[in-house]
């Protein structure tokens, strides 16, 4: 507590006191990623200036990965890590104690905007570890979103913002750089249910399924269309960034599968992107689709995996699943295939 307010730490420690028998090991392991990313805030913070390499979207890329994993690896409460930007997991030394959770993470989200200083962020998981087992093998992470015990980002930009769930709701922390501590900001987030924006690369148009150009369409149609209301556009090309405005402004958020991504699956990858995101959302009342079904139920085959992925004010979701459901099943027979962006012209041809 400090000035009367919440501190992560101590919120953290009294949401443990409500489970019976609790040993702190989860709470501990929250509050160690929490340290790590108050060291990738100030290697963020430093830019250009703390990088020794000539890429400083590399660098901090890899510094962001290592302090999360030397934040973690020898603490005991995890059994093995896996990381966005590795190809297999981390598995815990022999010479460090075994621990009860795996951690999955996309160390630095949306790299690619450090060039514009806009921003970025860091995205984790929490999964049980099998129970007794020695070694941890890749598909001990191949658990449905759905059996998440923990999932939050932290945000990095003008402030240092962390989001977390815990299956209790949905909690915002500031990083008050003061005390060095994350002070709670926003209690029991929700999506706000109402919002008439939508956020899409609409330089994918030509490649969006009948049941995404429908949704977009009757938006872009705004009050003379079959919504009855005007609706704006946004897309800032970063998924961090697009998941607080929803949780924060409620919308909604597509990236769905599309021509170009059909063999891949999807853009977005499951495990460390949007299993995360979509346990978030859900737990502040919104909802989480592929398209066609629930990203939490979907049952990951590799680390890697990829889905399509769509997110934001529960109404708008469910409404984008039944154009999805009336595609499949046939019952949608309108093409759809009228421009986003039509040209225009003086001059027309009778």
């Amino acid at each position: 507590m400090h000035d009367g307010r919440t501190t992560l730490t101590q919120f953290i420690i009294e949401e443990q006191r409500r489970v019976k028998g609790a040993s702190g090991d989860f709470s501990a392991l929250l509050n160690d990623i929490a340290t790590a990313s108050k060291s990738i805030s100030h290697a963020i913070s430093r830019g250009c200036l703390g990088a020794d390499a000539e890429d400083p979207q590399i660098y901090l890329e890899r510094a962001a990965s290592d302090f999360i994993v030397k934040s973690n690896v020898w603490t005991g409460r995890l059994a093995g890590m896996a990381s966005e930007s590795s190809d297999g997991i981390t598995p815990i030394p022999a010479k460090y104690p075994r621990g009860k959770y795996l951690l999955v993470f996309d160390p630095l989200n949306g790299s690619g905007n450090l060039d514009i200083n806009f921003m970025t962020g860091t995205i984790f998981s929490v999964l049980k570890a099998p129970a007794g087992k020695k070694d941890i093998k890749t598909e001990d992470f191949l658990q449905p979103g759905c059996e998440q015990v923990a999932a939050g980002f932290v945000l990095y930009g003008a402030s240092t913002r962390l989001v977390l769930t815990t299956g209790n709701g949905v909690n915002g922390f500031m990083l008050d750089r003061e005390i060095g501590e994350f002070v709670l900001t926003h209690r029991n987030m929700t999506v706000p249910d109402n919002a008439a924006t939508f956020a899409i690369n609409a330089s994918n148009e030509r490649f969006w399924e009948p049941p995404v150009r429908r949704y977009v369409q009757e938006c872009m149609a705004g009050k003379t269309g079959p919504r009855g209301r005007d609706f704006g556009m946004r897309w800032v090309a970063s998924l961090i960034a697009e998941a607080y405005r929803v949780l924060t402004r409620g919308g909604v958020f597509l990236y769905p599968h599309d021509e170009r991504t059909r063999e891949q699956g999807g853009r977005l990858g499951l495990l460390y992107e949007a299993n995360p995101i979509a346990f978030i959302m859900e737990q502040a009342g919104g909802g989480a689709i592929t398209g066609r079904s629930r990203i939490l139920d979907v049952k990951p085959t590799e680390l890697h995996q990829r889905a399509p992925f769509i997110f934001g004010s529960k109404g708008e979701v469910d409404l984008i699943h039944g154009y999805h459901k009336d595609y499949v099943e046939g019952r949608d027979h309108n093409s759809y295939d009228l421009p986003l962006f039509g040209t225009r012209s003086l001059f027309r041809n009778e």
